[in-house]
């Protein structure tokens, strides 16, 4: 008789064993709706702060605090997705470009996972993500410019925040070496900053300045009609005795001519500028400008940044509207510079 009743205990013990277990609802919502935060505290001389705790932090959402779920300020790997103008504008800095993009390579650790991704008319993932440095040396020298014109920008850029990084968590970041002209994306710049308000990956941007646009561009959402400059149908450069290249005109107007055409440039280059700024600005990046390509300090503090920088997370409150909320964090520690995501955008529930 007690044999048979330690069996059936036994068998009692084995059914419990077996049964699957039971995952609160609760907890597979909020996982859901944990909204990340990451945020690069620095000094007013762009030094890392370090050793900053949870209490040290404050994150409001429209203005009301939140309390912090999730802190993270342990040295972790990152993925980086480095992204390659080849353009038929950057046709005099390709070479300093793609000598950048082998320098920030240099830096990475074997924990490290990157992905070199170019655009022109199109965008070409020349390398998936991996941490062998050579296979993405390799990728780099592959980087050239193509025969037919176009300048797909920011269709790479988020192409690669929310297909290639889809499901990646923990630090993640995009660098774009560029001149920062587009002509041919179907995504619009303010559709693409709408959409990286969704996202936690950091986008930095480094600007080669360029002295010409490339012609016959196709025209893109948001792009450059024609060749030359916006609204000139492709006439520009090369045409009849009107325009350079032709025949007729004197000096005096081939001189207004040419100096408007600088001032166009000029106006060119500061409206790219002034995208790669909001395109940084928007996900907590920064903004570089380059003239010679020598860049190792300004990656050796992009990958400090993004190897010690601090991570939040909290819960939107259950009553919670859909729409875009404005985010801003705050640390305790005196004389600190704070960068952090701006906003998020929650849908509908």
């Amino acid at each position: 008789m007690r044999l048979k009743l330690i069996s059936s205990a036994l068998a009692m013990l084995a059914c419990v064993a077996y049964l699957p277990a039971q995952v609160p609802d609760d907890t597979i919502k909020v996982d859901t709706r944990l909204v990340s935060v990451p945020v690069i505290v620095s000094d007013h001389d762009g030094r890392y702060v370090p050793h900053l705790q949870q209490s040290d932090f404050k994150v409001f959402q429209d203005g009301v605090e939140q309390q912090i779920a999730f802190f993270a300020a342990t040295e972790e790997p990152i993925t980086v997705a480095i992204l390659i103008d080849t353009s038929h504008s950057t046709h005099g800095v390709l070479d300093d470009i793609k000598d950048s993009a082998k320098s920030f390579i240099k830096l990475l650790t074997p924990q490290d996972r990157a992905m070199v991704v170019s655009f022109d008319n199109d965008t070409h993932i020349l390398s998936p993500l991996t941490n062998d440095q050579k296979q993405l040396s390799e990728a780099i020298k592959h980087a050239e410019i193509p025969e037919d014109p176009g300048t797909t920008l920011r269709d790479a850029v988020y192409q690669t925040v929310t297909n290639s990084f889809k499901g990646i968590n923990g630090r993640k970041a995009v660098i774009v070496l560029t001149d920062g002209k587009d002509a041919g994306s179907y995504i619009r710049s303010t559709d693409l900053l709408y959409r990286l308000e969704e996202s936690d990956t950091l986008v930095y941007t480094i600007m080669f300045e360029t002295e010409r646009e490339a012609p016959n561009r196709r025209m893109g959402r948001g792009g450059v009609f024609g060749g030359g400059f916006p609204g000139m149908g492709g006439r520009f450069p090369g045409g009849g005795g009107r325009f350079p290249g032709g025949r007729g005109g004197g000096g005096r107007r081939d001189g207004e001519r040419q100096k408007r055409m600088e001032e166009r440039q000029k106006q060119q280059n500061e409206n790219a500028a002034e995208f790669l700024k909001n395109l940084s600005d928007t996900t907590a990046g920064r903004f570089f400008s380059s003239k010679d390509g020598k860049l190792k300090k300004t990656f050796a503090d992009i990958l400090e940044e993004l190897r010690f920088q601090y991570r939040l997370g909290f819960y939107p409150p259950d009553e919670d509207r859909s729409g875009l909320h404005q985010l801003r964090v705050r640390v305790t520690k005196e004389n600190a510079v704070v960068r952090s995501r701006v906003a998020y955008r929650s849908g509908a529930k």
